[in-house]
């Protein structure tokens, strides 16, 4: 089994080690952000599985929601079950589950066959999150942990641009092999065997790391808890459409009520495990950054399932490409944001300042910069270079706060719960990306366009800023640990 305990110096092939993680992240953001411009592509081109659609932008939505669903539901025991098998046996099967999950959806014939195979894609790709971060740390310098969280997330921008860099030439291939109304399958098939040859990759780098890092992976044991959450979930998933679908409910209103499951599941957990893991569930600080966690993941899958949209009716007359290519700023800068927001995390950290400050400080700044911008489209402003200078501009404050705000939490965590603490920050966090490409989706059916979604995304981003302020970074998480503290504290190898 792989090793779960003990004290262990950092990996010496920590940099290494960032990038197979990092590939992992553009695998998982290839595959998410590719089902926007797809489904857009599959309304506008009145592709088979949507004749007959009353509302194509909220079922549209929906595909997106219960994705999100899926991979909000087994963020928790994703990593709870990295904590006990090893978090790189749950890093693998999580990528490799996702390719097979992602193949599979460009071979669906019917809406409820995308539908559920999204949702098991979600499933599989929400084990990744809590055991990729909890592998940074454990194996990653102190000095350098924030860094390597954003060196490594840089691949969900690098798997975002490319999504928009690679969605029109995808679907021009597809066309040329299923016709224009079986295009939309090329993108799922190509992007799922990626997907796959990456998984194998990182079980061959693991298998290579020597002691005291050594990998003996525990994939049947694993793989056997993991399935079983998968397989209760993706019941309450599927139920829940069905019963939605025939209560007469809104398509919002699927992802309304997933999110009510994901809360239950957050209060099954504090009921179940609150003595286990007490320290994760009982802090206020990290439940205040849970907590935050909701406007930054609703933000981040609002720009990536619906910007093309947002930027074609803002810029009409602009082309699928011209969109997608002003949309791909939003990918871009999170390229430079995530790595600059690590490093700058870590240097005040080493001056002993903390992350508090300069999280907050970019929360407020992207804040006001994703209000210029709803307030731009609102105005009617469609220039291209305009719409694409304040996409830009905005993400890459939000991109550079994220590892600021999963390093602090990562401060504040007892090592022996990394995966937990993760998986629930991620439960919690991704109610906000479960509803937001449904709701947003809706209010753009009911008004006709983006003004409302754009504010309200505002509205959620600043509410995050109030809870970061009151997050207490006490005198000892301030400063980065000596030597001697670091050797007394000590850090376990978790996979």
């Amino acid at each position: 089994m792989e090793t779960t305990g003990g004290r262990t110096a950092p990996y010496p092939g920590y940099r290494g080690l960032w990038v197979w993680l990092m590939l992992g992240w553009v695998a998982s953001g290839l595959d998410r952000t590719i089902t926007g411009p797809v489904v857009s592509y599959m309304i506008d081109n009145k592709v088979p599985l949507f004749q007959g659609v009353q509302n194509p932008y909220a079922l549209g939505g929906l595909v997106g929601s219960l994705l999100f669903a899926g991979y909000a539901l087994m963020q928790f025991p994703g990593g709870y079950i990295g904590d006990r098998f090893g978090h790189r046996t749950v890093v693998v099967i999580s990528i490799v589950w996702t390719g097979v999950a992602t193949v599979l959806s460009g071979l669906a014939t019917a809406i409820l066959g995308l539908v559920a195979l999204r949702a098991i894609t979600g499933l599989g790709t929400g084990m990744f999150y809590s055991n990729d971060r909890s592998i940074i740390t454990t194996q990653t310098p102190f000095e350098k942990r924030s860094l390597g969280m954003g060196v490594v997330i840089t691949g969900l921008s690098i798997g975002i641009t490319l999504a928009y860099l690679t969605v029109s030439p995808l679907l021009g291939f597809g066309s040329s092999v299923f016709g224009t109304g079986g295009a939309w399958r090329m993108p799922f098939i190509v992007l799922g065997v990626i997907a796959l040859l990456i998984g194998l990759g990182m079980h061959r780098f693991f298998s290579g790391q020597g002691e005291p890092h050594r990998f003996s992976p525990a994939y049947p044991s694993a793989f056997g808890a993991l399935i079983g959450y998968a397989v209760a979930f993706f019941v309450i998933i599927i139920a829940t459409y069905f019963f939605a679908i025939r209560a007469g409910l809104p398509d919002w209103g699927v992802a309304v009520i997933i999110t009510v499951v994901a809360l239950a599941l957050v209060a099954l957990v504090f009921v179940r495990l609150g003595g286990r893991i007490g320290p994760v569930l009982y802090d206020r600080s990290l439940f205040l950054i849970y907590l935050a966690f909701i406007p930054i993941l609703w933000n981040l899958w609002f720009f990536s399932f619906w910007s093309v949209s947002i930027v074609s009716q803002a810029a009409a007359g602009s082309t699928f490409l011209q969109a997608a290519l002003t949309a791909l700023f939003f990918g871009l800068a999170g390229i430079i944001g995530y790595p600059a927001g690590g490093w700058l995390a870590d240097y005040t950290k080493r001056r002993g300042w903390g992350r508090k400050g300069m999280l907050i400080a970019f929360t407020f700044i992207q804040g006001v910069l994703t209000l210029a911008f709803s307030v731009y489209v609102a105005k009617g402003g469609g220039a291209l270079a305009a719409l694409g200078a304040l996409i830009f501009f905005a993400s890459l404050f939000f991109n550079a706060l994220q590892p600021m705000a999963q390093a602090l939490a990562a401060d504040l965590t007892n090592p022996a719960y990394l995966g937990a603490m993760f998986g629930m920050m991620n439960l919690i966090g991704e109610m906000g990306a479960i509803l937001s490409p449904s709701i947003s989706g809706a209010l753009r059916d009911a008004t006709g366009n983006w003004h409302a979604a754009l504010f309200l995304d505002t509205a959620l981003i600043f509410c995050g800023f109030i809870l970061l302020l009151f997050v207490r970074e006490t005198r000892r998480t301030r400063r980065a640990p000596t030597e001697e503290t670091s050797r007394v504290s000590g850090y376990r190898t978790q996979g």
